[in-house]
C-alpha cells in the first residue's frame, strides 16, 4: 500500500511578497516525479489561524494521510527548518518524528526550537494537538522555508524530498 502525506503551504502576507516560498517549495517538489508516496496539497492556506486549522482538519479527515508536513515561510532563515516543537500559552507540544534521524546526512537543513509566534506556529501546535487527540500515530511535522534562490533552491528540494521519504518511512 502506497503512503501518503498531506502538505500545507500558505498565502503571502505582505504586500512585496510576491510568493510564498513554503508554496514555492510545493511546486518545485511536484515538478520531479518518482515519490514513492502519493501527496495531497492544500496549498496557500490563508494566513488566519482558525481558517487555516479548519482547512487543515477536513483534508486530514477526508484524505487519512500517513502524515502530515506544514510548511511555512522564513525569510530570516537560510536554511530548511524542521520544527521540534509548538509552543502556545507556554503549553509546549513536540513532534514525535525523531528529527536527528530525520535529517541526519542532510546539506541543508537544521532543527530549530522555535516554530515562531505567527500563524506557522499556531498551526503547527493546532495539528499536534488534534492529532494528539484523535490519530497519536499519525506523524506531523511543521517545516520553515527560506527564501528559494538561484543558489539554494536545488539543495532545499532535494533536502524536502528525503524529509518526505524518510517521513513515511518506518525509521524517523
Amino acid at each position: 500500500m502506497t503512503k501518503s502525506l498531506l502538505l500545507t503551504s500558505f498565502a503571502t502576507w505582505r504586500a512585496y511578497q510576491k510568493s510564498n516560498s513554503s508554496d514555492d517549495l510545493l511546486l518545485e517538489t511536484l515538478k520531479t516525479r518518482s515519490l514513492p508516496m502519493s501527496l495531497h496539497l492544500l496549498r496557500q492556506l490563508p494566513v488566519n489561524l482558525p481558517v487555516a486549522q479548519g482547512m487543515t482538519i477536513a483534508k486530514l479527515e477526508k484524505f487519512q494521510p500517513h502524515g502530515i508536513i506544514c510548511c511555512g515561510m522564513a525569510e530570516s532563515r537560510t536554511q530548511l527548518t524542521v520544527e521540534s516543537r509548538a509552543v502556545v500559552r507556554n503549553h509546549v507540544l513536540h513532534t514525535t518524528i525523531n528529527l536527528e534521524n530525520l535529517i541526519a546526512g542532510l546539506s541543508i537543513t537544521e532543527i530549530s526550537q522555535d516554530a515562531g509566534r505567527f500563524v506557522c506556529n499556531s498551526l503547527y501546535y493546532a495539528m499536534l494537538n488534534h492529532l494528539q487527540q484523535h490519530d497519536p500515530d499519525k506523524r506531523c511535522l511543521f517545516v520553515h522555508v527560506p527564501v528559494l534562490t538561484p543558489n539554494n533552491r536545488e539543495a532545499i528540494v532535494a533536502d524536502f524530498r528525503s524529509i518526505l521519504k524518510r517521513v513515511t518511512s518506518t525509521e524517523s
